[in-house]
């Protein structure tokens, strides 16, 4: 019988304690805790998840039930005989972590006396003759001393290494000098005296209390990890507690990175030394993590493409699909900056390798960058390559954050001057998997961005307009195209939706851009303007259209610049402008959407829509123009993304700023 007196689990009052859930009750606890101790040796980590149900650590509060389950628990943990400790030493860990995490209104009132109690068993825990006990436990020391006790203590390496990681976290959290100094001596020991893998250890030991110490032992960290022969021996020792199995080496590197997050030319510095060395040795595994991290820097700084771009194209031979799939997208992400490796890329386009858990083909990334840099090679199959990914299905999956292929209109929508060539395959798949396809708003959004160039898919445009999912993007489309699509005006006045008052103003506007009545456009629009109340305000942007004409609705139009959100005040603002010709208010609106740039606001969430109306405002005031410039001169993607959607904005964004800061 496990170290647990059953008579003592009966004894306890559970049916009057109140549990964390009210659907898992006291009882449930007492019989989990029942099941275990019977279960004893045979007792695995799936016997220990009712255990977690009545503990809900992610309730994010102690309940009495738990307080009366600590000792319990403790005690089974504590068992040699115990099937399943490792998994109670987590559980406690979690409890631990929580308690001290919950606010104190919701951590029963005998929790931390109880806790209290049991340390000396947590201390028998970190003294456990089995290792992977130890090392569960240690997140349980009290503090760095009794740390400090297991350092000089321990001999097993799969233990030695995460205790000294946990000095560095312990030294990070304390606000004593003298407990810094201490860990401080250890560590240095370690990297003047210990094996290799214990010194990379040391450093991350280091850096967690002090920054900098990665970048000062950069070139340490550099050649242990681009050391071969030590790779093995990171995957023998490299443990942590609540992580199943060892880290490898590539983990390692990926931790490694992080630590120099703060100093980036160190870390580029770091990538770059990583892959020259793996390419020389042929270390294939180094190779791919390096370049993910690479990847990582490059998404958030734009001037690390200039040491990143080299070996990017280097790469693109490799013998490894995973590497070759890594620098064709990097490349592809660079856009025009790879116009030298045009050739290289060239020669991939039908390279089929691929990179495990990310999305396409070599040859997929290589098509897309050669598109990126204008390249016809690019161009025969470019279509229907798009559409494989979407080929028996209606989307695809990926992880925002990896490389992964773009979107369609992504691919497309600069490539107008090819449109003659492109367009073919693009209406015949809106002939064949228009209604209903997967791509269907895609290839109009495409259309639309074409604007005259896409003229000839008319046709296959209008079809689309007796559908309701489709007909408002078709109407887009057919705008765009300009006087060639005039004959569409009927169709366009015929797809209104009787129901949908929007829909009956953006199809009168259609009409009329196609040739039909803008006084009777102008009237629903203006109405609806006029009479719309907060927050939609009704059509703003389409009655900018309508320039001086729409002269009545001025003071409601500067009301709604005046009252509205972001987006509404920029339509606003522009359709002021339109109707009364004159550059303020509208100018000052706008740009007070734009200077928090200069004091480090990311969220350009309305940021190249406010560009692109000053633009056409065609007036900046010195403050703008002055944060602006600061935007332009930031090393960092302007952008959210954190995928290659940051290149393309960034270049957008960037573009547009030089247009506005152009303006006189």
């Amino acid at each position: 019988m496990a170290d647990i007196s059953l008579e003592a689990l009966d004894d306890v009052p559970w049916d009057r304690l109140e549990s964390a859930l009210e659907h898992h009750p006291a009882k449930e606890m007492r019989r989990a805790l029942r099941r275990l101790a019977l279960k004893r040796e045979a007792a695995t980590e799936e016997d220990c998840h009712p255990l977690f149900d009545c503990l809900a650590l992610g309730t994010k509060r102690v309940a009495p039930a738990t307080t009366a389950a600590l000792p319990f628990i403790v005690a089974l943990a504590g068992d040699p005989g115990m099937g399943a400790r490792t998994t109670l030493v987590e559980l406690l860990v979690g409890m631990a972590e929580t308690a001290a995490r919950a606010e104190p209104s919701v951590v029963d009132a005998g929790w931390h006396e109880t806790w209290w109690r049991q340390r000396p068993r947590f201390r028998a825990l970190l003294a456990d003759p089995r290792p992977e006990v130890r090392r569960q436990a240690l997140p349980l020391a009290d503090g760095v001393g009794s740390l400090l006790e297991r350092w000089h203590a321990e001999t097993d390496p799969t233990v030695r290494l995460p205790v000294l990681l946990a000095l560095g976290a312990a030294a990070a959290g304390s606000a004593d000098a003298d407990t810094v100094d201490r860990v401080r001596a250890v560590v240095t020991e370690v990297l003047r005296a210990g094996a290799p893998v214990m010194r990379v250890a040391a450093v991350h030991a280091w850096g967690a209390f002090d920054p900098q110490a990665p970048v000062r032992e950069l070139d340490l960290l550099s050649e242990i990890l681009s050391d071969p022969s030590v790779r093995p021996r990171f995957e023998a020792i490299w443990y942590v507690p609540d992580v199943d199995g060892a880290f490898t080496r590539e983990d390692v590197v990926s931790r490694t990175a992080s630590l120099l997050e703060s100093a980036p030319a160190a870390a580029l510095s770091f990538v770059v030394r990583l892959i020259g060395a793996a390419h020389t040795t042929g270390d294939t595994l180094l190779c791919r993590v390096a370049l993910d991290k690479a990847w990582r820097l490059l998404v958030l700084r734009p001037s690390t493409a200039a040491a990143l771009l080299p070996l990017a194209g280097t790469l693109l031979s490799h013998p490894d699909d995973g590497v070759r799939y890594r620098a064709a997208h990097l490349l592809a992400v660079l856009g025009s900056q790879a116009a030298s490796c045009a050739d290289a890329l060239a020669a991939l386009l039908d390279d089929p390798g691929e990179a495990e858990f990310l999305e396409g083909t070599v040859g997929d990334h290589a098509r897309w960058a050669l598109t990126r840099v204008g390249d016809p090679r690019a161009l025969p199959g470019l279509i229907e390559r798009l559409y494989e990914p979407y080929r028996g299905q209606y989307s695809r999956g990926y992880v925002g954050g990896d490389p992964r292929l773009p979107e369609v209109e992504d691919v497309l929508t600069p490539l107008r001057d090819h449109a003659e060539v492109l367009l073919p395959s693009v209406r015949k798949l809106l002939r064949d998997d228009g209604a209903g396809g997967p791509l269907t708003c895609s290839f109009l959004e495409v259309l639309t961005a074409w604007g005259p160039a896409a003229a000839p898919a008319l046709p296959e445009v209008v079809a689309l307009l007796a559908d309701t999912r489709y007909s408002l993007h078709a109407v887009d489309a057919l705008v765009a195209m300009g006087p060639a699509a005039a004959c569409a005006e009927p169709a366009v006045r015929r797809c209104t939706v009787l129901d949908f008052p929007g829909n009956h103003r953006k199809v009168a506007w259609a009409a009329w851009r196609l040739g039909g009545d803008r006084d009777a456009a102008l009237r629903l629009i203006g109405e609806a303007v006029l009479t719309e109340a907060e927050p939609s305000y009704g059509p703003v942007g389409l009655l900018g259209d309508f320039g001086p004409a729409a002269g009545p609705c001025a003071d409601r139009v500067r009301h709604v610049m005046d009252h509205g959100n972001t987006w509404t005040r920029l339509q606003a603002a522009v359709a002021l402008w339109s109707i009364t010709g004159e550059s303020e208010p509208s100018a000052s609106v706008v740009g007070d959407c734009l200077l928090p740039i200069a004091d480090g606001d990311d969220s350009y969430g309305h940021f190249l829509i406010a560009l692109r109306a000053l633009a056409r405002i065609g007036t900046v005031s010195p403050a703008v123009r002055a944060a602006l410039r600061t935007a332009r001169d930031f090393d960092r993607r302007l952008s959210p993304h954190r995928d290659y959607r940051a290149f393309l904005q960034d270049e957008e964004i960037r573009s547009a700023i030089e247009e506005v800061l152009a303006l006189p």
